[in-house]
């Protein structure tokens, strides 16, 4: 068995061109022998990369979900003017601003990030799967929610840049902080100078569960999605679009779940700071959690909601074919018969 990716977490397959996904009681694999052939250093690798290729594909609807949920920041619906309203109208005032490579914002940070968080993840997971925790009751979903909230915690330098990056426009369209760094590498800089190491890890009580809590939900609905889009015939069984129609199906409840805590992530990655690294606008998790509820109301927390769902089901798929494809080039191939 092996250990794969999607949107938010990893996902066992034997083979991803029939994508089974094996009960969580199956059996474990035995110690020593790397899932499907493949060690967890090679998933790590192969993790990184195949994120990185599902990244490029997806990211304009990252840029999209970043300015809609920093959009009324902290204050009541109707007393603010909405540049952004939905995802395809936010789509094309995005390219009035910031043009076509406007929909490419953060792109680099966003490949460091995938890179990053997919490939720990990778290896957490393919880990948990060769020592055969997997196969306890609900291992499969407690292995992708750590696994994922590790890599969350590695990779959240990367976000944090690329949340900065994502939300910089003209001062028209521009919502949220503005942080005004010119690239990549002068953002690194600008937080290390000014907050040290410890600056570049702000926000990461948010991205934490934002993971972790996707992972769970992500797992858990996953299976139940595809075996009930393949009962309705509405595509092969074992075909990449019953894979992808059940990824989108599986959408609606991660979705649900996870995007108040994606609004939360968004808004303390992006707030901006005092000169010893506090928050001007939120202590924290719970803080900011409460005063988006108290000061835009319950929906406040589901701001970007159709960004997040649009962008779960293909960069679940992608992350899984390109994962599959490059598994299969390194993957040790058995000696020819008599």
């Amino acid at each position: 068995m092996a250990a794969g990716t999607g949107a938010l977490g990893p996902f066992p397959a034997a083979a991803l061109h029939d994508f089974p996904y094996p009960p969580q009681t199956a059996a474990p694999v035995s110690h020593g022998s790397p899932a499907g052939g493949v060690p967890p250093a090679a998933d790590l690798v192969l993790g990184a990369a195949a994120g990185c290729m599902a990244c490029v594909l997806t990211n304009p609807l990252e840029v999209v979900k970043t300015r809609l949920q920093l959009q009324g920041e902290l204050r009541a619906p109707g007393t603010y003017p909405r540049p952004y309203r939905g995802v395809l109208r936010a789509v094309g005032a995005v390219c009035r601003a910031d043009g076509l490579r406007g929909l490419q914002k953060g792109l680099a940070a966003g490949l460091l990030y995938q890179g990053l968080m997919n490939g720990v993840r990778f290896y957490c997971y393919s880990c948990a799967l060769d020592a055969g925790w997997t196969g306890w009751p609900g291992g499969t979903v407690v292995a992708g929610a750590v696994a994922g909230a590790v890599g969350a915690f590695v990779g959240s330098p990367a976000y944090l840049v690329k949340t900065h990056l994502q939300a910089q426009t003209l001062s028209a369209m521009a919502v949220g902080h503005q942080h005004n760094h010119e690239s990549i590498s002068d953002a690194f800089g600008s937080i290390y100078r000014q907050h040290g190491v410890a600056g570049l890890w702000r926000g990461v009580s948010g991205a934490v569960p934002r993971v972790a809590v996707g992972s769970a939900a992500q797992l858990a609905t996953f299976a139940s999605a595809k075996d009930w889009v393949c009962q309705h015939q509405w595509f092969g069984e074992g075909s990449w679009a019953a894979v992808l129609a059940g990824g989108m199906v599986s959408g609606v409840a991660v979705a649900v779940t996870m995007t108040p805590f994606d609004v939360v992530s968004t808004r303390l990655y992006n707030q901006p700071v005092e000169a010893d690294g506090t928050g001007k606008l939120y202590r924290g998790f719970l803080d900011c959690f409460a005063q988006i509820s108290s000061k835009e109301g319950l929906l406040g927390l589901y701001k970007g909601i159709g960004a997040v769902y649009l962008r779960l089901g293909p960069h679940t798929v992608l992350s899984l074919f390109f994962w599959d494809e490059l598994r299969r080039m390194v993957r040790p191939q058995p000696p020819p018969g008599p």
